[in-house]
């Protein structure tokens, strides 16, 4: 998980994520196109979403294709977000109840 929190710290790797799950399947041009990157810079995030696992490749001919992979993230979610739902869920509907037998 380091890698993936790693990958994620990056506003720009960020970005590139988001633009892949807006379109997922582009090219390395089309992930360069409007962004205030080099080509060279975008090719070095990848590198890193990729070691994270976040971003995978198919080649498709001549072309490599660029892919979001979305299970990363849904295990942070899973480990570090779920686990503390359950006990803010419980305080709220405590408060709930409470609230509704003052109003009786």
């Amino acid at each position: 998980m380091d890698e993936v929190f790693k990958a994620l710290a990056d506003a720009s790797r960020r970005s590139l994520l988001d633009r892949l799950h807006a379109r997922n399947g582009q090219t390395l041009l089309e992930l360069c196109s409007g962004l205030a990157m080099t080509r060279q810079a975008v090719t070095k995030h990848l590198a890193i979403l990729e070691d994270a696992n976040l971003v995978v490749t198919i080649r498709h001919g001549r072309e490599k294709l660029h892919y979001l992979n979305p299970v990363p993230i849904h295990q942070i979610g899973e480990r570090w977000i779920r686990k503390f739902e359950h006990d803010r869920l419980a305080a709220l509907s405590t408060l709930k109840k409470q609230l509704e037998k003052r109003d009786e």
